[in-house]
């Protein structure tokens, strides 16, 4: 039997730690049989779990006969890692145990070192603080989930859902994945990433700055067919001094910002209103429904069909 040791850490959010125990609990073979078998590991006896105090059964030691190791999320990420924790994840990724982690769980999987030169995912919230806290780990906000082989990374809360079945695929195939996901009431695969949660601010620059004038212009004239010259037009300067200018103060180039705010207020619009997807793409500023649909798709990883279907 596949035995799972879920790593229970300091101010460990319950709903991570709850989800692959109740994913990998559920699980049955065609026989019936369980697919695999539960360890809830901690450091010390008792870990602080935020609404209540959790009593683990197993220590670090419990990691040692594991198949997989979970890291859930915490509510304290960037806390240091504990040389004994460290150590054994370290141990359990050198016998060729599969790590995986959910949520902010990433981040003490980071400071294991086990990450470095990988592609890995974390609530889209966390990405930035990531990226920066570990500069050698390739961070992608957008996705559900990202699996290396040995070690595996999911986004936040149900993503957590996600990885679960998506390792029970692996383990035992769709059938066996596909009833545990009936039992978690959860579609097998969820059609686009992380992308379609991630809510951008619509003026990505510090208040006060030369640029904030001209931003508010844009947000109220998206529904305008604007060239990068009309917006350089109205700044009163050069279109290379524009680009130079966002490219400063908000990491970004003027008509990309501008296709960003663009899909924020379709989204808004789908959520809020039934207008059809032909006038919201005019509201927004597309071109055509055509155009509109190609890049809320590149955007958010789903149609606007489907963003609507799933928010409105």
């Amino acid at each position: 039997m596949h035995t799972v040791a879920v790593l229970a850490l300091d101010r460990v959010i319950p709903f991570d730690l709850s989800t692959p125990i109740e994913v990998f609990t559920r699980t049955r073979l065609p026989d019936g049989r369980p697919g695999y078998r539960i360890r809830v590991c901690a450091e010390r006896p008792e870990i602080d779990a935020g609404a209540f105090t959790l009593r683990a059964p197993w220590g670090l030691d419990g990691l040692d006969a594991a198949d997989t190791v979970i890291v859930p999320g915490t509510a304290t990420p960037l806390d240091p890692l504990s040389p004994a924790v460290r150590d054994a994840l370290r141990a359990a990724a050198a016998r060729g145990t599969r790590i995986a982690s959910i949520c902010t769980g990433t981040f003490p999987l980071a400071a294991t070192g086990l990450l470095d030169g990988l592609r890995a995912t974390t609530h889209w919230l966390g990405a930035d603080r990531l990226a920066a806290a570990y500069p050698d780990i390739d961070v992608d906000p957008d996705v559900l989930y990202v699996d290396n082989g040995r070690i595996l990374t999911s986004a936040g809360a149900a993503a957590g859902l996600d990885l679960c079945l998506h390792m029970i695929r692996r383990d035992y195939g769709s059938a066996v994945a596909a009833d545990a996901a009936r039992l978690s009431v959860m579609p097998l695969e969820r059609e686009g990433g992380q992308a379609q949660f991630i809510v951008h601010d619509h003026v990505p620059a510090p208040r006060g700055s030369a640029l904030e004038p001209l931003l508010g212009w844009l947000q109220e004239n998206l529904a305008r067919d604007l060239s990068l010259a009309d917006i350089a037009a109205h700044a009163g300067t050069s279109t290379r001094t524009l680009i130079r200018r966002f490219r400063e103060q908000t990491g970004t180039t003027p008509l990309q910002w501008l296709h960003r705010a663009r899909v924020r207020r379709a989204q808004h619009l789908l959520e809020t209103t039934d207008h059809p997807v032909e006038r919201i793409a005019e509201q927004v500023g597309f071109g055509s429904p055509t155009a509109f649909r190609d890049r809320f798709k590149r955007t958010t990883g789903v149609s606007p069909h489907s963003y609507r279907r799933a928010f409105s």
